[in-house]
C-alpha cells in the first residue's frame, strides 16, 4: 500500500482519477478471487500476491478524499474532505459483521467467503465509479508546474504532512499493540474486538462534523486539538489495565487521529496549484503511509522490550513533535501577515 501510493497519484494524472480508481478496483477484485483460489490450494504465494493486489486497491482508495477536494470550492473544501471520510463508518459498523456472516461461507474451508465477498464488493465499487462523473482534461502538453522539492519545501507543506503522518503514526502505533496487551491482561478476543470497534467508529463518525469545525477554527487549531486528544489516550493507557482505559484511550485515539489526519489534509490542499497536485499528493500518503507501517511494526517491539506502558510513553515525544511543529506555522504565518 504505502509503496505503490506515489505511482497510483501519476497514473492518475496521466489518465484520470476515475480511471484509476476503476482500474485499482477491478485489482482489489482480482486480488481477492486470487487470495480465494489460494486458501483453497494452500498457496502461501499465491496468497501474497492477492494481497499485493488488494494493498494497491487500499492505496487508490487513499486518494477518495483528494478527488473530493480538488472538485470543492476552498471554503467548501474542508467538508468535502470530511464526508468522504464518513464512509469509514459504515466500515466500522459493517466490517465486523461481512466477516461473521461470510466466514464459513464456503465451509470447511475457513475465510474463503470472505474473500469472496471482498471481490463483490471491490466490483460494486467498480461499478458505482461508471456512474459518477469525476471532470478530467488531458494534461500531457499542460504546464506541470514547480519541481517537487521546491513545493516540499514551502513551510506549510512540511507541517501538513508531518501533521497528517505523525497523528496516523501514533494511532496505529497504538491500535496495533492494543489487542495484544487487552489478551496479555486477561480480556478475551471479544473484549478487544469491541474496544477496536468502538476505536474504528471514534476515527469516522466526527467527519460528520470535523470539517464544519475546520472551515470555521482553522485546520492548525482543530490540528492542535487533535494532538491533545492523542496525549489523552496515551494518559487513559497509562492510568490502568481495566477495561475502561482500554476502552477510553482507544475512543481517544480515534478522535484525536480523525482531527490530526483531516487538518493536516485540509492545510496540505493549500500548498500546490492544479497542475501540481497529484505529485503533491503523491509524496504526501507515500510519507504517511510509509510511516505508518513503521509504527505498525514498532508496536510489537516496544510492547515486547517494555510493555504496554512504553507504547503509551512513545504518544508524548511524537506529539511534542506535532504541537512545535504547528505552533511554528503559525506563527511563520503571522510573521508574513505582518
Amino acid at each position: 500500500t504505502a509503496l505503490t501510493t506515489f505511482p497510483i497519484s501519476l497514473m492518475m494524472k496521466r489518465i484520470g482519477r476515475r480511471a484509476g480508481f476503476m482500474i485499482c478496483a477491478m485489482l482489489g477484485a482480482l486480488g481477492s478471487l486470487l487470495g480465494t483460489y489460494a486458501i483453497f490450494e494452500k498457496s502461501f504465494g499465491l496468497f501474497l500476491a492477492g494481497a499485493l493486489m488488494l494493498g494497491i486497491y487500499q492505496a487508490s482508495a487513499s486518494y477518495y478524499r483528494f478527488a473530493a477536494a480538488d472538485l470543492a470550492s476552498p471554503q467548501f473544501r474542508p467538508k468535502a474532505i470530511s464526508w468522504v471520510m464518513t464512509g469509514g463508518v459504515a466500515a466500522a459498523l459493517f466490517g465486523s459483521l461481512l466477516v461473521m456472516a461470510t466466514v464459513d461461507l464456503l465451509a470447511p474451508i475457513t475465510f474463503a467467503g470472505t474473500w469472496v465477498a471482498m471481490a463483490v464488493l471491490a466490483l460494486i465499487g467498480a461499478a458505482l465509479l461508471m456512474a459518477v462523473d469525476i471532470p478530467y482534461k488531458a494534461e500531457a502538453n499542460a504546464p506541470t508546474g514547480r519541481p517537487l522539492p521546491e513545493i516540499a519545501r514551502q513551510p506549510r507543506y512540511i507541517v501538513a504532512v508531518a501533521t497528517a503522518t505523525l497523528a496516523y503514526g501514533i494511532m496505529m502505533l497504538v491500535m496495533t499493540a492494543t489487542p495484544v496487551a487487552m489478551l496479555g491482561c486477561g480480556f478475551t478476543v471479544q473484549d478487544s474486538s469491541w474496544v477496536i470497534q468502538w476505536h474504528a467508529l471514534s476515527m469516522f463518525v466526527p467527519s460528520f462534523f470535523t470539517g464544519s469545525l475546520i472551515a470555521r477554527y482553522g485546520a492548525e487549531r482543530i490540528s492542535i486539538i487533535g494532538m491533545v486528544l492523542l496525549v489523552g489516550a496515551a494518559v487513559a493507557g497509562l492510568m490502568g489495565i481495566h477495561f475502561e482505559n482500554f476502552a477510553i484511550g482507544l475512543i481517544l485515539l480515534g478522535l484525536g487521529w480523525n482531527f490530526g489526519f483531516l487538518g493536516g489534509t485540509t492545510m496540505l490542499t493549500s500548498t500546490y496549484q492544479p497542475a501540481e497536485r497529484n505529485k503533491a499528493q503523491g509524496l504526501n500518503d507515500l510519507i504517511v503511509f510509509v510511516v505508518t507501517a513503521l509504527a505498525s511494526l514498532s508496536a510489537g517491539k516496544l510492547l515486547a522490550w517494555n510493555g504496554w506502558d512504553a507504547v503509551n510513553y512513545a504518544v508524548f515525544p511524537l506529539v511534542v513533535l506535532a504541537l512545535v511543529l504547528i505552533s511554528w506555522l503559525v506563527t511563520h504565518q503571522r510573521r508574513l501577515a505582518a
